[in-house]
């Protein structure tokens, strides 16, 4: 059950931190966020965390 939720939040991170990139960089209209370039820079991270944790989780299941 616990490689399922770090999955899943693991997309979410990815998810949310592809949309924080595209608002940074001024391509999604409708938010304070946009054309800010500080959050392509969270985004980024938000991107490199959620695949670490999906590479992590597979590593888990492979283990079993």
């Amino acid at each position: 059950m616990g490689r399922i939720v770090s999955a899943v939040i693991g997309i979410v991170l990815c998810l949310v931190g592809v949309i924080w990139i595209v608002q940074g960089l001024g391509s999604l209209h409708g938010s304070p966020m946009t054309g800010h370039s500080e959050w392509s820079w969270a985004g980024g991270v938000l991107v490199v965390v959620g695949v670490g944790l999906l590479v992590w989780s597979g590593y888990r299941t492979l283990r079993r």
